[in-house]
């Protein structure tokens, strides 16, 4: 074993980025059979240390897999999947990450990355983009919604997270099953409520459900402004957005 048959390993299988407990693995080596190589390989630049134990080539900067590889467990969403999923005008210099385990912020390549610790109950909904070494996890469309509404701050802002529901083609199955492993009854309210204000077709189930959902409690449709406003009975919203606004504000992004 030498530099060499490691390079030529990871030429062979098109491998960008890897763990190093994986590579010794594949190459049926213990860690500190190989971890000599990986070092000359680093200071010789051919490689670069993402953190401890991870490494991509020189060249690779796909944020996206490499946020993977930060958090194996988690997923990348919030506003980062709006913006995968064509959602938003608007773009950070941010990656936010949706991960059951509690992990510091980080910068990688110029890039920052936010890792949001949540419930293991809310890490599901997950699909991946790209293919081979170069695929990552992504919150689906109907979860990245969710998601927004229910930790808005990372989001975008409100009036970018209204236009990416207007936007949104969503599938009721899994809007509804997204609701559910969030489990926040006045997020549910809200993207009812502004469901049947956008006049989105097709979405008579997630309705249903939804209204099945309304409890006796009046929430604000926007978290972040005063208690005021007008109630709704229907949704048990207090309405602190007026609805000509509501239109205004998903109207208004390009």
């Amino acid at each position: 074993m030498n530099t060499d048959s490691i390079l030529r390993h990871l030429d062979d299988f098109e491998i960008d980025i890897f763990e190093l407990s994986d590579l010794a693995k594949v190459l049926g080596l213990p860690v500190n059979g190989i971890q000599t190589y990986i070092e000359t390989l680093l200071k010789r630049g051919v490689l670069n240390r993402i953190e401890k134990g991870k490494y991509c080539r020189h060249n690779f900067r796909n944020e996206y897999v490499i946020a993977n590889y930060l958090a194996p467990e988690g997923a990348v969403a919030y506003w980062s999947a709006l913006n995968l999923h064509g959602l938003t005008s608007q773009f950070s210099n941010t990656v936010f990450v949706q991960t059951p385990r509690l992990k510091k912020n980080k910068t990688v390549f110029g890039v920052n990355y936010h890792f949001i610790k949540v419930k293991l109950n809310k890490v599901t909904c997950y699909e991946i983009s790209g293919v081979g070494n170069h695929a990552f996890k992504l919150t689906t469309v109907e979860k990245t919604i969710v998601d927004c509404f229910d930790l808005p701050q990372y989001s975008g802002g409100y009036a970018e997270l209204l236009f990416a529901l207007k936007k949104a083609k969503l599938n009721n199955l899994r809007l509804i099953k997204a609701c559910k492993s969030v489990n926040n009854i006045a997020v549910t309210k809200r993207i009812g409520y502004l469901i049947e204000t956008y006049e989105k077709k097709g979405m008579d189930a997630f309705i249903k459900y939804a209204l099945n959902c309304v409890n006796e409690k009046y929430s604000t449709l926007d978290p972040s402004l005063q208690n005021e406003g007008s109630f709704n009975a229907r949704w048990k919203l207090r309405l602190n957005i007026p609805a000509e606004q509501l239109i205004a504000m998903s109207e208004n992004q390009y």
